[in-house]
């Protein structure tokens, strides 16, 4: 674990590193609570994740969200996504944030979410349920459960805003 990293814009020539962390980062969180076997270890997970990439990276429909990357002596090890919401432009929904297991606690986490998230905004985002150590590290943000709570592709996800500050 390094406490010396690079926070910066992703870029096209991300993607393949960036569908590289989501997934090592999916198996190392959820195997074992929200997400089956079956869907981590398919052979198609890597490539639909840098197809979905490639996408939020270089189509306009995504202009409006900023994505960061985080690396460590040029490797790649975390990455961040926020947006609007569709309808309430004036808040913002962090969709994203991942770092490999082997950097949590250097500040990486941080220094990702107040690279895509503007504090004097309200944000939203989508946490699974349950993963305790993300919802600490989101209430620790200044984030509270809404009571909301959603389940897709039996994936079940607590609402957590944030006031701006």
């Amino acid at each position: 674990m390094s406490s010396d990293f690079v926070i910066r814009p992703a870029i096209p020539d991300d993607v393949a590193n960036i569908a590289a962390v989501h997934v090592t980062s999916w198996r190392e969180t959820y195997r074992g609570t929200l997400v089956s076997d079956v869907v981590l270890d398919s052979p198609d997970f890597l490539p639909s994740r840098e197809r979905f990439w490639a996408t939020a990276l270089t189509d306009q429909r995504w202009a409006a969200n900023r994505v960061r990357v985080a690396e460590v002596e040029g490797e790649l090890v975390g990455i961040a996504m926020s947006g609007p919401v569709i309808g309430e432009e004036w808040i913002q929904h962090l969709s994203v944030l991942y770092v490999s297991a082997q950097h949590h606690g250097a500040g990486i986490g941080t220094a990702l979410l107040d690279a895509v998230l503007d504090k004097t905004k309200p944000a939203v985002l989508w946490v699974g349920d349950p993963v305790p150590r993300a919802q600490a590290f989101y209430r620790k943000h200044g984030f509270v459960t809404d009571g909301t709570v959603k389940v897709e592709d039996n994936i079940r996800e607590l609402r957590m805003r944030r006031a701006a500050r």
